[in-house]
């Protein structure tokens, strides 16, 4: 049962590195749940605090990669229009994979925020540019995070 185990745990760390650019998969919350599987085999256990600190950022980078467009967008001065846009685009950009999940958020922000003011095409690209920096931000950070749970439960297979 430990090989199916560990089996099943190193699979769902590649998914879950598969979801740092997949929208449609929650990559970090997936790679826990290996760590979590790899946790029950005989031969890898982590402490309940390492568990809690692992799921704790888990838990930030999931939430930043939701609340870092708007923030981003906002802090460069965007309008409403321009963060709904970008949320818009986020949607839309996944019928048009790989490209509409990186120029998804850029076109829906830039789209938005020209809708709001359409004499200012400098601020409107600025904003545009900055929900693609925010996109970029939030899957680095869940990458980070997935590479790690997978090279703890790599070496916790192999010791």
């Amino acid at each position: 049962m430990d090989i199916v185990l560990t089996i099943a745990a190193v699979l769902c760390c590649l998914v879950g590195i598969a979801g740092c650019f997949l929208p449609v998969l929650p990559g970090p919350p997936i790679a826990w749940f290996g760590l979590l599987l790899a946790h029950w085999t005989d031969g890898a256990h982590f402490s309940g605090s390492e568990l809690a600190l692992w799921a704790v950022a888990v838990g930030a980078v999931t939430l930043a990669d939701y609340f870092l467009p708007a923030w981003i967008t906002g802090r460069l001065g965007g309008s409403r229009q321009a963060t709904r846009g970008a949320a818009i685009g986020t949607v839309a950009g996944l019928f048009f994979m790989p490209w509409g999940v990186v120029l998804g958020p850029f076109l829906g922000a830039l789209a938005g925020e020209l809708l709001h003011d359409r004499q200012d095409n400098a601020k409107a690209f600025r904003v545009a540019f900055g929900s693609f920096l925010a996109f970029a931000l939030g899957t680095g950070l869940k990458l980070v995070v997935c590479v790690l749970l997978t090279v703890a439960v790599v070496r916790a297979a192999w010791c």
